[in-house]
Formats: structure tokens, sequence, C-alpha cells
């Protein structure tokens, strides 16, 4: 398809620069069978039925944004994509045009790592001088929360530790988070089990594949970022007798789609880089809910396939009139397939 197709025009200042407190305060667009309905994430629960399982991603963002200094002294900042294992992760670095493979690099939090490739693509491969638990402190002392760039620019302060983080955060290896998650309180999980909703978790790491536009004029000739998804027996076993499985945000649906697609929900571990575009068939997720995205990207694209092009270029265009939020800290919305 063409991707001018998953166009339209934002307003720039109906980009959420902090998310609203407390998180379960943001705007719910409900995309409805008799229409569009304005709510709020506390309505969640009545929007509900009874058997309903909500699927989380439970993913931990990590502070995956570097400073540091290249050999002679000039500036380096390192952006980390996947951990690719044994210390070595794929990353985006600046300038990349002046490291060479060998180079030595010293960040904050005293990490150390040696650039071993760079590839056609512009990431490079970096080796650090830790692992695991020792590398992940190191990464917390050093490091800063990688926001996406329409967020202050991509820079972080002290509040973003806790707002970029979601309430189910457990499994470090994202450098973008969940964003649909981020509405949820212990007051709304208490409410939707009183209503007789229950939940599961999955785990998809987020890469910084999530903030590339798409760069092709047709989709077909887009290619998708690899991420690394499991899904625990519980969840598979929850899924397999849930009444509707509602997938809070797109991670999670991408997960649990890449399943199905090859039978019946069961455990599983593995590399995704399935692309949703309209045409897609849908096994495994009835509901989706998820925040407002970017025009002309995957993520975009991924919604008009599950509720339909018309359908949802309709509930935008509705969002941008009554100013909701849009993007990571902003608002978001409830679509049925």
């Amino acid at each position: 398809m063409r991707v001018d197709l998953f166009d339209f025009e934002l307003p720039q200042d109906l980009i959420a620069q902090r998310p609203v407190s407390p998180r379960d305060a943001a705007r719910l667009l409900d995309v409805a069978p008799d229409g569009l309905h304005d709510r709020g994430v506390r309505d969640l629960p009545k929007l509900l039925r009874k058997g309903d399982l909500l699927v989380f991603n439970d993913t931990k963002v990590i502070p995956a944004r570097l400073l540091g200094t290249r050999p002679g002294g000039g500036k380096v900042e390192a952006l980390l994509i996947r951990d690719l294992g044994a210390g070595h992760w794929l990353s985006f670095a600046r300038p990349t045009k002046r490291l060479q493979i060998g180079d030595a690099l010293a960040f904050a939090g005293g990490l150390g790592a040696t650039v071993a490739a760079k590839n056609e693509d512009g990431s490079v491969v970096l080796v650090f001088d830790r692992g695991g638990h020792d590398f992940l402190t190191a990464l917390e002392q050093g490091g800063a929360v990688p926001l996406p760039p329409y967020i202050r620019g991509g820079t972080a302060d002290a509040r973003d530790r806790a707002d970029y983080q979601t309430l189910f955060a457990k499994v470090d290896g994202s450098v973008a988070a969940p964003t649909a998650g981020l509405h949820f309180t212990p007051a709304l999980m208490a409410a939707l089990a009183e209503a007789g909703v229950t939940t599961a978790g999955v785990t998809l790491h987020v890469g910084a594949g999530t903030f590339q536009p798409v760069r092709v004029d047709d989709t077909d000739r887009h290619v998708m970022h690899s991420e690394w998804g499991e899904v625990p027996q519980a969840t598979a076993q929850a899924i397999a007798a849930a009444g509707r499985v509602v997938s809070i945000g797109t991670t999670s649906l991408r997960l649990l789609e890449s399943v199905a697609r090859t039978g019946p929900m069961r455990a599983w571990t593995g590399e995704t880089d399935i692309f949703i575009t309209p045409g897609f068939q849908f096994r495994a997720v009835d509901l989706l809910l998820t925040n407002f995205h970017l025009p002309r990207s995957t993520l975009f694209m991924l919604v008009a396939a599950f509720a339909g092009l018309e359908r949802v270029k309709e509930a935008y265009a509705h969002a941008v009139s009554e100013r909701y939020r849009f993007y990571s800290y902003g608002d978001c919305c409830l679509l049925r397939r």
C-alpha cells in the first residue's frame, strides 16, 4: 500500500510533553460500533466485560542513552538498541563517521566499550567491558532515559525515570516504553478486578526502531525491525480460556499475533519482525487499547489494519478536533477488531 495513505495533519502543540497526573486521568476515545465516544481511562472497567483478559507488556525501559568520549577526547553519544549477548549491543552512535572499528569509548558511570563493527544502516556494535548485573548497575548510574525525539527533543530529566516506566515493568531490556501501559494505576487495576476483568503478561523488548520513520513510498519496501519477545505458558493458557483478549498496546498485540499466525496460542520465546498492515488476518486479539501514533508510522498502519483505515482516520480527526494529547505521554483510544 502507498505510505501516504497513512498520513494526517497533526498540530505540534498536541504532542504531549509530560504525562497527566494521576496516570489514569488521561482521556480515552472509545471507537465503538455506534460511533465515537469521549471518555476517560477510568471508564475502562465499564467498557469491558466480565471474563475479558487484559494482556500487558512487562518489559522495563533501561537508561539506554549514554554520553561519553572517544579517543582523542571528542564527545560521543550512543543509544543502545538491542542486546546481542556476551556484552555486545547493537547501537546508534554519533558522530558515526568519526568512529573507527577498535575505538575505545568511555561513558558516564564508568562504562567502557569498544567499537566492534559499523553497519551500512548507520548502526554500530559496541562491546562493553562488563555484563549482567554490573552492566545494568552502571547504566542506572550513568545512562539516561531514551525519550523519543518528539518529547523535549529526546532530553530526559529526573521525572522521566518514573514517568516513562509502566506499573508492570519488571524485565530489563527496552529502549522505549510500551506506552499504553503508562495509563494504569493500582486504583484502576483494583476497579478492573472488581469488574471481573483478568490480566496476564508477556514480554516484548521495544527497540529503537519504534522511533524510526518509514522512508519508502510503498509498505512492501519497508524493512521492519526485529524485537525479542516471550509468551509464558500461564499467559497462553489464560488466553485460551478468556472471553475476549484485550491487548494493552501495540507491542503486546504484535507478539500475540506473531505466535497466533503459526497455530494455537502457546508458550513462545524468540524474535519477531512482524509488520502488520491492512489486510492482515488477526487471530488472537479482540480489542486494543493504544495511544495515538505518528503519521506514516508502522504503528498507525497497525491500528488501521486492526480497526479499518477509514475508521481510524475518522477517530484521529476527531481526536485532533477535540484536542486529545498525542504520542507516548498522551491520551489513548479503545479499538475493536
